[in-house]
């Protein structure tokens, strides 16, 4: 073979392995941790990345209000984790709309200041956590990687990696990363009244769960805090609506006139959420500051 041919061949096996490698999956990159103090992992072609969030949330823990107990439980353990004592990862459980993600964010904004970054992370893409964890493993900063609304259905790749990183894995997370996750379910996997018939009733009178309900609490288990929240109350809502109707510069005369305005709010949407709450307290402050 002469060299033009050789050189050619070459070329275009170069130019294979190229091709070959744009598609491969591979370990994400570092992205600029200063450029902000919220990431989220994003997948595209079959690789991550790790981009940072231009725009974060900027509610504050003072704005949160009627939640005193799971905000106090919340903000110790992050305090714990950031001054590097032993720390929890957290499972957030309850009621839609009780401000279970907004905490959370609160909590960034709270001790960003110390050190305390955000990576969001898609169920879908939990497969790739031991990748992401390693990334942050020797940073200075302490990472909470953050799962919203986050439940399994049966065989989700995601289920087992997660399990693995919380415990039960031969590399544990690193000191510096903990896992905050959101859910509507405690067990995060769907729960069927047939799984009732493996329960097992022993002569003494103790019931205990069978394998498919002990596989189902396994992964809740693991995290080492739990925060339940709870359906408001009626007094509770509107003390919600006045808290976010003031942050938008509504006085209190008209808080105390957008009372009932601020029920039937809530009565049309069938439920008195914190999210409604916030919801009406926009509007309401949008048409009479308008």
């Amino acid at each position: 073979m002469t060299a033009e041919p050789l050189l050619q061949l070459i070329a275009r096996a170069e130019a294979l392995m190229s091709r070959l490698e744009s598609v491969l999956p591979h370990a994400p990159a570092a992205p600029d941790w200063s450029a902000s103090t919220a990431f989220r992992y994003r997948k595209r072609g079959g690789s991550g990345r790790i981009e940072p969030v231009r725009h974060v949330a900027t509610i504050r823990l003072a704005e949160l209000v009627e939640v005193e107990p799971q905000k106090e439980r919340l903000v110790r353990n992050t305090e714990q984790f950031i001054a590097g004592h032993g720390a929890n990862n957290v499972l957030l459980t309850g009621a839609r709309g009780t401000g279970k993600s907004s905490l959370i964010k609160a909590c960034l904004n709270e001790f960003a200041p110390r050190g305390l970054r955000l990576i969001e992370v898609d169920k879908s893409d939990l497969v790739d956590l031991p990748d992401i964890v390693e990334l942050v493993a020797d940073r200075p900063e302490r990472f909470v990687v953050f799962c919203d609304d986050l439940s399994f259905d049966e065989g989700e790749p995601g289920y087992k990696a997660l399990k693995s990183i919380l415990d039960g894995s031969i590399a544990q997370a690193s000191d510096n990363v903990l896992i905050y996750a959101t859910s509507n379910r405690r067990h995060l996997l769907p729960e069927y009244m047939k799984e009732n018939l493996t329960y097992q009733h022993t002569e003494d009178g103790e019931v205990h769960p069978g394998e498919v309900v002990e596989e189902k609490i396994s992964l809740s288990e693991r995290f080492g805090l739990w925060v339940s929240f709870y359906p408001f109350s009626q007094d509770e809502y509107l003390a919600i609506v006045a808290q976010w109707l003031r942050g938008f510069g509504v006085d209190e005369p008209a808080i105390a006139a957008a009372r009932q305005e601020s029920l039937v709010w809530a009565l049309e949407r069938g439920s008195r959420s914190g999210r409604v709450a916030f919801q009406f307290a926009k509007d309401y402050a949008g048409r009479h500051h308008a």
